[in-house]
């Protein structure tokens, strides 16, 4: 479905009159499960891209209200949840906007200090008392679920690359991420932390934003970006303290999304696929 300009207009103008004199544009950096826009300077627009992710607006809006009074840090505010109509047929959201540029190597201090905020603020997040949050399942795409629903998936991709890729050693780490259980409480879950969804400011982590697929579960896919973004050393901050259970279940996210974007159509997909890899067969030599 194309999200354009002219559909968000005419959703405001018949749900939100109010608004609707406020200049309407696209982020500049919209991401895959939702199309984003500001409304004015203090507010964003966010539709669901399709029917898998249809349900985030309403769990946004009923749960990052709670979140945000238990956390240090400012995250995603709902302040409006739009009506699905004959022409989007899903519900919608309108938030408070949070300045900030999302994250590169370029614009923050330094790896090391990076992790300590990060790591901080998801810390945080799993304290927050969980009772009656949403349980990882399909409608998160299983964040914060067992690794063993991406085994096939997993195992295809392998198999599809295996003249690019150590694809014995790389077996053998999915299996060890895959057997690393341990008995842990249930706890919130971002589901996506990533460079895209993390705004800094001064060189310094200042918000969190698209809580689409959160849930309540397994903490493990939130320390992904251990390998993802990280180095070896600020890979260690951020790990810090974790049983190597978890290490291997979130190195096993990592693996996962890094194989099945190996040859993604967008370069940015497959250098971080790449980039990936070989952080993870250094880490587990």
């Amino acid at each position: 479905m194309e999200i354009c300009i002219e559909m968000v207009q005419r959703l405001i103008n018949e749900q939100y009159p109010e608004f609707m004199g406020l200049n309407i544009k696209p982020v500049e950096k919209s991401g895959h499960d939702n199309r984003t826009f500001h409304l004015g300077k203090d507010m964003i627009i966010r539709l669901p891209s399709g029917k898998d992710y249809a349900m985030q607006a309403k769990k946004e809006n009923q749960w990052l209200l709670y979140l945000a009074k238990h956390l240090s840090l400012p995250i995603s505010r709902p302040l409006y949840l739009g009506k699905e109509t004959e022409y989007y047929p899903y519900p919608w959201s309108i938030l408070s906007y949070l300045e900030g540029e999302t994250l590169t190597y370029d614009n923050i201090e330094n790896q090391e200090m990076f992790a300590v905020e990060l790591r901080k603020f998801l810390d945080e997040l799993q304290q927050i008392p969980c009772e009656n949050g949403p349980v990882a399942g399909e409608h998160n795409f299983y964040r914060g679920g067992n690794l063993k629903v991406y085994n096939h998936e997993t195992v295809e991709a392998l198999n599809t690359l295996s003249n690019n890729i150590n694809n014995a050693k790389l077996l053998d780490l999915w299996y060890l991420a895959l057997a690393s259980n341990e008995q842990i409480k249930n706890v919130w879950v971002h589901g996506d932390v990533a460079p895209g969804n993390l705004l800094i400011k001064n060189g310094h982590l200042c918000a969190v934003i698209d809580f689409g697929i959160l849930g309540v579960g397994d903490p493990a896919c939130d320390y992904a970006m251990a390998w993802t973004f990280f180095d070896s050393q600020s890979r260690k901050v951020f790990l810090k303290g974790l049983s190597q259970e978890m290490r291997n279940r979130a190195m096993g996210w990592a693996l996962w999304k890094a194989l099945i974007t190996y040859e993604s159509d967008e370069e940015e997909r497959r250098v971080n696929a790449r980039y990936t890899i070989t952080q993870i067969e250094k880490d587990y030599e």
